[in-house]
């Protein structure tokens, strides 16, 4: 099964974005959920680069393409770090956690 081949979905974020924000409390919601967005969209470049589908990637991980995609959707879900080892590996990839000094107001 791990020999599916990826094909993405055409999808244009920015227009995406631009529509949304015109929605009354999202640009504050997408504000406080931006680093789940960004490991989420780090996941899903690593997984397309890699030329995976959800279910050949829950194949190397040992899990389910379910569980797959709850990893890959942003806010709903805090995967642990060993977690996300695991999917870094299983997409070709060396999971890296820095802590970046904040700029000083």
């Amino acid at each position: 099964m791990s020999d599916l081949k990826f094909k993405p979905v055409r999808h244009n974020h920015q227009e995406f974005l631009a529509n949304a924000a015109k929605r009354k409390g999202f640009v504050e919601a997408y504000d406080a959920l931006a680093l789940e967005y960004e490991v989420a969209n780090q996941m899903l470049k690593a997984r397309a680069r890699a030329g995976l589908t959800q279910d050949a990637v829950a194949e190397r991980m040992g899990t389910t393409k379910s569980a797959v995609s709850r990893l890959e959707s942003a806010g709903k879900h805090a995967p642990s770090l060993a977690t996300l080892n695991r999917y870094a590996q299983a997409v070709g990839c060396d999971l890296q956690v820095r802590f970046v000094p904040q700029k000083a107001a």
